[in-house]
């Protein structure tokens, strides 16, 4: 019976659910928007045509992006609020409540020849609902919950990774699905149901099988309340261990090193400028030549970059036991330069497949720098900078993929992939911040030791 209930406190089933969803989607919305400005009835020259097209899914994404990225910053704060101060699942069920919504928008638009400017009011739903910034944060509100301090990184990791193999079999499926019985339903209609179907699933599994977990410090209470008459408590004994030490260094106060704050944020946001920067064009430069990718392929393209959720962690499990945490930014930084440097020649399927394996520690510096980030500031103060970090990267995402649209727009007759080459600039840039924290902490340790432990 307490297993049972133990397991009724996992979040990786909405975790998985969801992001097969949000991979099934991802890949349908991309394809039906394709289609919907296809001119095949045109008389004009093929090249023209699918310049045409690709700039009027560019413009498509733009605002789409745009309502999708801002839209969420008028509900998180209150949602997450309200579940700090009412009920832990809010910020879970309400944006699963939006994601289902604005999916069967995309699904009447198939079904009913609705125009293509209906998904901008399913992007606004889905952000006002609290989107992904509000779900996210809900989940690791949960993760964190009822795990010790000593293995609460590890907690947070595996949902992590569960993240990414679930985005992983969603792409992988999600090109068949899209093609899959279009003998007697109308195409892409199977691939949105299921993605419905699996958003339905993680609300109702949300609301009437999830259960919040207790807190760690509960169970740490009742070990010393035990203790006092004597008595032991061996299943808390780990949580009661890694207490003592956070109770210890809590006396310990950190100060606080405004220049590494502000060097980390400007490292984290040229980064993700990057990162955006290029991942937002990439659905597009796999659409048309020299590689004009069908379903399938696009589904295994997205199944590669869901791999790299994988490698990450290995990458940051091994590491992490010999490495300081700023060579792991390093690392990171430089894998992702190096893959997107490559993407930018792309002309055959094979070296897309080289550029995402090169990528395959990517996804390290931002978690990293967030951990940094902790070590500078008081614990009473991780909320308010993590907010801000995270503001910060939305604006920048936001900003970003549109101005990378309009460039590839502007270039995409001359240079397709002239938007990965300043991708790879700004992750150049992001490597002189780092450094600057690594000469910092060179010069604190006086030796070679800033590179390993």
């Amino acid at each position: 019976m307490v297993g049972m209930t133990m397991m009724r406190t996992w979040v990786e089933p909405v975790v998985m659910g969801s992001q097969v969803a949000s991979a099934f989607y991802d890949t349908a919305l991309l394809l039906v928007v394709k289609n919907y400005y296809n001119q095949t009835n045109s008389t004009a020259p093929s090249h023209l045509l699918q310049d045409a097209q690709q700039k009027a899914v560019s413009n498509f994404y733009i605002i789409y992006n745009l309502v999708l990225g801002l839209s969420p910053l008028v509900s998180a704060y209150g949602l997450s609020k309200l579940g700090d101060n009412i009920h832990r699942k809010i910020p879970i069920c309400l944006p699963l409540l939006g994601y289902l919504g604005s999916k069967s928008l995309l699904l009447l638009l198939m079904l009913l020849d609705w125009p293509i400017e209906v998904m901008y009011g399913a992007a606004a739903f889905n952000g006002l609902t609290g989107g992904f910034t509000t779900f996210w944060a809900g989940i690791m509100a949960l993760g964190s919950l009822g795990s010790s301090e000593s293995r609460r990184s590890l907690r947070l990791i595996i949902i992590e990774l569960v993240y990414g193999l679930a985005g992983f079999l969603g792409s992988m499926a999600s090109g068949y699905l899209f093609v899959g019985f279009s003998n007697r339903y109308r195409e892409g209609t199977v691939l949105v149901s299921c993605s419905i179907a699996c958003y339905a699933f993680c609300l109702l599994y949300s609301i009437f099988v999830l259960v919040v977990p207790k807190s760690a410090p509960s169970c740490t209470a009742k070990a010393k309340g035990v203790e006092e008459i004597g008595g032991q408590v061996p299943a808390c004994t780990g949580a009661a261990e890694s207490a003592q030490p956070s109770e210890s260094s809590s006396k310990t106060p950190v100060t606080p090193s405004k220049l590494i704050i502000i060097i980390l944020f400007v490292a984290a946001i040229l980064y993700d400028l990057a990162v955006v920067g290029a991942m937002n064009v990439l659905p597009l430069f796999l659409l048309r030549e020299p590689l004009s990718w069908n379903a399938v392929q696009i589904g295994y393209g997205n199944a590669a970059g869901y791999a790299i959720f994988i490698t990450s962690f290995l990458g940051v499990f091994v590491f992490s036991r010999y490495l300081r945490d700023i060579t792991m930014i390093i690392i990171g930084v430089v894998s992702f330069t190096t893959g997107v440097l490559i993407m930018a020649f792309v002309q055959w399927t094979f070296l897309f497949y080289i550029a995402r394996a090169v990528m395959l520690f990517a996804l390290i510096p931002l978690p990293t720098i967030r951990s940094m980030l902790s070590k500078h500031v008081e614990g009473s103060s991780y909320g308010k900078v993590f907010v801000l970090l995270q503001l910060s990267l939305v604006i920048t995402g936001v900003v970003t993929s549109t101005v990378f649209n309009k460039i590839y727009q502007s270039t995409l007759n001359w240079y397709s992939g002239f938007c990965f080459i300043l991708s790879f600039l700004a992750g150049c840039l992001s490597l002189l911040p780092l450094s600057i924290v690594a000469i910092k902490q060179h010069s604190t340790t006086g030796s070679f030791q800033i590179l390993t432990k």
